[in-house]
């Protein structure tokens, strides 16, 4: 169990390269699989926003942005829907300006609200920023809601 141990943490320090780990004689029990897991959910919805940098492709449509970031469609019928969903599920973050990365953002600016990505660091990508899809600062937007993990 200790050469285990100890073997687990040296591949820990290892930078990952790629390159195969030669096998030693010292070793008598398997080791875990090192391979890198893909990139998470929060991730590729972010990456989503940032090959969209610019763009007015999805502008009134800040659901449905959020939604297919996250590889969905069609499951709110807008922000707001979205927003008092998660109100009424008990996962609504009211007001905390410090939504974990990949936590939808809400803003109540409209009678469909308008809704964001978080990037974990105190910023946001959505729709309608200057006019496009765009990275700002939390709040930005007037009458800010909170925040909620996406339900989808």
């Amino acid at each position: 169990m200790f050469k285990r141990l100890i073997a687990t943490a040296a591949l820990a320090t290892l930078p990952l390269t790629g390159a195969a780990i030669p096998a030693t004689a010292a070793s008598t029990a398997p080791i875990a699989a090192t391979t890198v897991a893909p990139q998470s959910r929060a991730d590729d919805a972010i990456a989503w926003f940032a090959a969209r940098n610019g763009s007015t492709a999805y502008q009134g449509y800040c659901e449905k942005a959020v939604e297919n970031s996250y590889g969905r469609t069609g499951v709110y019928a807008s922000a707001i829907a979205n927003w008092n969903d998660a109100v009424r599920r008990g996962a609504a973050h009211r007001g905390d300006l410090n939504p974990p990365k990949g936590a939808l953002v809400f803003w109540n600016i409209s009678s469909y609200g308008h809704v964001g990505l978080a990037t974990g660091d105190g910023n946001f990508w959505a729709t309608s920023v200057s006019g496009a899809i765009g990275k700002r600062s939390l709040p930005y937007f007037s009458n800010y809601l909170g925040w909620a993990q996406p339900n989808f």
